[in-house]
């Protein structure tokens, strides 16, 4: 072949690459994506719904599960669920994923709207360049929770607004707290997977001890689960500091300080599962904290 037609077969060939569909994208069935405003906090953010496979037939109101960290969790949430109801007889569910704030990074969004407060000492720094960190927004944002994205849940699914169920971990966890702490009856039952109590010096000791002064009831069904390995490493002194931090012993000492209370409406559970870390367990905290409220017919 002469080499001016060799070139033009090669620029034919990768004018054709180029025209070439980009492949497809893998979509989770039964789901859809919504954008909802929070008008108080001045931001946008979405909402994953997952519904579950008998919806189309009927009538039936569904119980909701309410996932922070959805970006990560949502899918986790959705296919545990989806597999529990199907091979272990556990009843279906609606699951809503929370996003993080449109246009904002990951940690950059969920340090601000998953703390409680602004730690006393800190020296993190920002994932979004140009911008400093920010904290303590959980109570503003748990209001936008109740207050916004509940009735946009209520008016757009056949959704049992009685049996709601709040699933965070980590950071996420602490937002459950101060939900648990504040406005328990804002959701039926928590599922909370290694909350970080070292956060602020261990503030939510504080405020459990605050709340038990003032209130004789705490009504909530709380389960609370967490890596064996998430402990303090031989031969270094725990203290409320995240690298010194003992996430299983303050686990332990908050679930024992609740529990010492005797407060009449509350449920709590605990479980550690051995040999997984921060990574790896909250599958297991998930599977074991639905089963904790969900019903089965198995």
């Amino acid at each position: 072949m002469k080499p001016l037609h060799l070139l033009i077969v090669l620029c034919c060939l990768a004018n054709s690459a180029l025209a070439a569909p980009a492949p497809a994208s893998y979509v989770l069935e039964n789901t859809e994506v919504r954008d909802l405003r929070a008008q108080a906090l001045k931001r946008d953010y979405q909402l994953y719904v997952a519904l579950p496979d008998s919806y189309r037939q009927g009538n039936k109101r569904y119980p909701v599960l309410f996932v922070v960290d959805a970006n990560y969790a949502f899918p986790v949430v959705r296919n545990i669920a989806q597999r529990l109801n199907k091979h272990a007889g556990m009843e279906e569910v609606i699951v809503v994923g929370l996003s993080y704030a449109n246009g904002d990074g990951g940690v950059y969004s969920r340090r601000r709207d998953y703390t409680p407060t602004t730690p006393r000492k800190h020296d993190y720094r920002s994932d979004m360049p140009g911008r400093q960190p920010a904290f303590g927004e959980a109570k503003a944002y748990g209001q936008f929770i109740s207050g916004e994205v509940f009735p946009f849940i209520a008016q757009h699914y056949r959704a049992n607004m009685q049996r709601k169920v709040f699933i965070g971990h980590s950071y996420g966890s602490l937002l459950g707290l101060q939900l648990l702490l504040t406005e328990p009856r804002t959701f039926e039952h928590y599922v909370l997977g290694s909350p970080s109590l070292w956060y602020d010096a261990g503030v939510m000791f504080d405020r459990e001890q605050a709340y038990a002064a003032s209130h004789k009831d705490l009504p909530a069904s709380v389960f609370f689960g967490i890596g064996g390995l998430e402990k303090l490493a031989a031969g270094k002194k725990r203290s409320r500091s995240e690298a010194d931090a003992d996430m299983v012993a303050d686990l332990r000492e908050f679930d024992g300080k609740l529990t010492s209370r005797k407060f009449p409406g509350l449920k709590t559970r605990l479980r550690v599962f051995a040999d997984e870390d921060h990574a790896s367990v909250f599958p297991f905290v998930l599977t074991h904290g639905l089963r904790a409220y969900l019903t089965s017919a198995k």
